[in-house]
């Protein structure tokens, strides 16, 4: 299995392709048991007109599609940004293992941040988490692409 750094390197690749098209840069992959990337995701609410688009929800939702089930038992997903509250429901119905991300989101994010949901003692599942993996380079993408936004008429 290739280490945690090589799976946020593909979801910072993820992240760049959403810069790339105007949308915030976050990025994700999910890897299942054997390590092989069976999802890619990255932010795409903008182009796609769907608040639900999130890099999560796309990267969960090729890999749902390529084991034609929506249980990703085994799975881990890798993100730029911690999960919002609707990521991390959806990390919970599928049922995936283990999160890692780079940057946490003092905000918004409900792995940790803001609230740990898979604490929750009503939920049947748990998921792992673990955090800070390349943390600097997502970081300043996100600097970057706010201040972008900023300095724009």
């Amino acid at each position: 299995m290739r280490s945690d750094e090589f799976y946020m390197h593909r979801a910072l690749e993820q992240a760049k392709l959403a810069l790339a098209a105007g949308e915030v840069p976050i990025g994700a992959v999910v890897i299942d048991a054997d390590g092989e990337v069976i999802g890619h995701g990255y932010n795409r609410p903008i182009a796609t007109h769907d608040p639900t688009a999130h890099a999560e929800v796309q990267a969960l939702r090729e890999a749902a599609a390529r084991r034609a089930n929506y249980r990703l038992e085994g799975c881990s997903l890798f993100v730029t940004l911690e999960p919002c509250l609707m990521c991390t429901g959806a990390l919970i119905h599928a049922r995936i293992r283990r999160l890692v991300y780079a940057v946490a989101e003092p905000k918004g994010g409900m792995a940790e941040s803001r609230a740990n949901l898979f604490a929750q003692p009503w939920f049947n599942h748990r998921v792992a988490v673990d955090s800070g993996v390349l943390a600097a380079p997502a970081k300043r993408l996100l600097k970057d692409f706010f201040q972008q936004r900023r300095s724009e008429p």
